[in-house]
């Protein structure tokens, strides 16, 4: 039985016995490490290590487990994954007739519920080969408002009752790029794309902030089960802020968290001074998140030639090319870390001129700056090369590479060759790191590093073992700018570590992802142990 708590070390702890691979060039392998003041004291073989054991030590003899840098989601939904574990799971759900079964299930499981939400369903495993309508879910749940949302997060269906309150009806004039149409009965169908989702949450009522602490703490709870010591949390509101710093204060964080703020909050972050790493070891500033396309999974990625299963749309920019300057320059000028959503090849271009035009106004503040851009699904060479040109951070999730498996039929076989080339962006000198961008993909990295290693489609662009953990620790602290702090198992860095059942490096490639976490320390405290 697996259970969550937090331990204090006190001021010496040692594990012995251990498999640790350190990442650290000068030092690869070792067998045991101290720790002190939450910090890594020593590294090095059972009988060295034994020297700083006394009478106060805690000794935890890991019985030739595999102890590895802790590691790091560099693109999460925490907020929306806590609050996607109190709600309807449609994940691999096999069709509409099964969504409405688990509808009524549900409603009738929780009666208390006056909104019914949830979501991570996927179409394309559906046997009726469509999208859920609103007229579905009103089979299911007439009296009650019914939002879910596609497993991408860019696209959602609402039945009658949350379209009447949302304001959506027949009467108002849409746009028919984010509002889908029933062309028989000339009414919005239930379908919601990109921003006009935003017309449904807002009147979907917000948790109080104790409820906000709750699902803040379950996602965290999830997040050290599955060995992370560290997220890149992806905020859409201040009171997740406020709730994360609330939980800061009063000792409860059991993991390191990098905010990825979004860009409504940018002039506020500008006028308070406030830079990427304002904060301390615990909870910090990390990035302002801007969007620029959607997902190629709602075909709203922009592309520059149209989708190859539906000729008729290149998907859309969120963002246009005059506001994605002047937002890109204004963060950089701040001393901002920016990060890009970018999934298409055209919104990837957009992008590229952006941070071009502003590198060139103002190249002394660029040393630094290692903007990131999300996703970057759909590439080409010359895209990669201008990335590298640019010193951007290339922000992947492996497991999309398991996920999308309709790709090729989505953007065509030419395409499909430099869809997620994790492989040929390492060999550019692009640095790249790794999440999960959960809830839409499991918050578990093992997985990741799996789907990175033992992918099937295009296995030219396989990672080697090594080179994926890395995108999880070494890259993950390049990108926070804590290269010096963590990222690999050395003296005087923070004592975050995940202890791993197996050897990584010895398992098949198909094994990594049975692989079980036995430990998580997050600065010398023990945050989970498996039991």
């Amino acid at each position: 039985m697996d259970r969550y708590f937090v331990v204090m070390l006190g001021a010496d702890t040692v594990i012995l016995n251990a498999n640790i691979f350190t990442l650290n060039p000068k030092q690869p392998r070792a067998e045991a490490l101290a720790i002190r003041n939450g910090k890594i004291e020593a590294v090095g073989s059972n009988s060295e290590i034994r020297k700083f054991v006394n009478h106060e030590t805690k000794v935890i003899d890991a019985a030739g487990k595999t102890v590895i840098p802790g590691l790091v989601d560099c693109h999460v939904h925490m907020t929306s994954f806590g609050q996607h574990l109190q709600t309807l799971d449609l994940r691999n759900v096999g069709s509409i007739e099964e969504i409405k079964n688990k509808l009524r299930e549900y409603v009738a499981k929780n009666p208390e519920k006056n909104w019914i939400l949830g979501g991570r369903w996927d179409h394309e495993r559906f046997s009726e080969k469509r999208y859920p309508t609103r007229w579905d879910l009103d089979a299911a749940v007439p009296d009650k408002p019914v939002f879910l949302v596609r497993v991408c997060g860019h696209l959602g269906v609402a039945n009658t009752r949350a379209l009447e309150l949302a304001g959506i009806t027949k009467e108002i004039v849409f746009d028919n790029k984010i509002i889908d149409v029933d062309e028989a009965k000339r009414e919005p169908n239930g379908i919601l794309r990109e921003n006009a989702m935003e017309l449904v949450w807002r009147v979907v009522p917000k948790p109080s902030m104790t409820e906000m602490e709750r699902i803040c703490m379950q996602a965290c709870e999830k997040a050290v089960e599955n060995g992370l010591t560290c997220v890149h949390w992806i905020v859409d509101s201040a009171e997740e802020i406020r709730a994360l710093q609330k939980l800061h204060n009063e000792g409860k964080l059991p993991l390191r968290v990098c905010l990825g703020v979004p860009a409504k909050f940018l002039d506020e972050l500008a006028r308070l001074g406030l830079t990427s790493g304002f904060g301390d070891g615990m909870l910090k500033i990390g990035f302002v998140k801007i969007f620029a396309d959607g997902s190629l999974g709602a075909r709203t990625a922009a592309l520059k030639e149209a989708y190859a299963d539906k000729p008729e749309t290149k998907g859309i920019l969120t963002c246009s090319q005059k506001t994605l300057n002047r937002l890109v320059s204004k963060a950089h000028q701040a001393g901002l870390q920016v990060a890009v959503h970018a999934i298409g090849d055209r919104a990837l271009e957009t992008v590229l001129k952006a941070f071009s035009k502003t590198f060139q106004k103002f190249p002394h503040k660029n040393q630094r700056s290692r903007h990131r851009i999300e996703h970057c699904s759909v590439l080409n060479p010359r895209l990669i090369r201008q990335m590298k040109r640019l010193g951007l951070i290339a922000s992947v999730q492996p497991h999309f590479v398991v996920s999308d498996f309709w790709v090729v039929e989505r953007v065509g076989v030419k395409r499909a060759r430099w869809v997620y080339p994790f492989k040929t962006l390492i060999n550019e000198g692009v640095t790249v790191v790794s999440g999960s961008d959960c809830p839409v993909e499991p918050i578990s990295p093992i997985l990741g590093v799996w789907a990175a290693t033992a992918r099937k489609f295009l296995m030219e662009e396989r990672l080697t073992v090594e080179e994926a953990l890395k995108t999880y620790t070494v890259n993950a602290a390049y990108a926070s700018f804590d290269e010096d702090k963590r990222g690999t198992i050395e003296v005087g860095k923070f004592a975050d570590l995940t202890i791993l059942s197996d050897d990584l490096f010895e398992v098949p490639l198909d094994k990594i992802k049975d692989l079980t976490v036995e430990m998580t320390i997050v600065d010398g405290r023990i945050v989970y142990m498996r039991h």
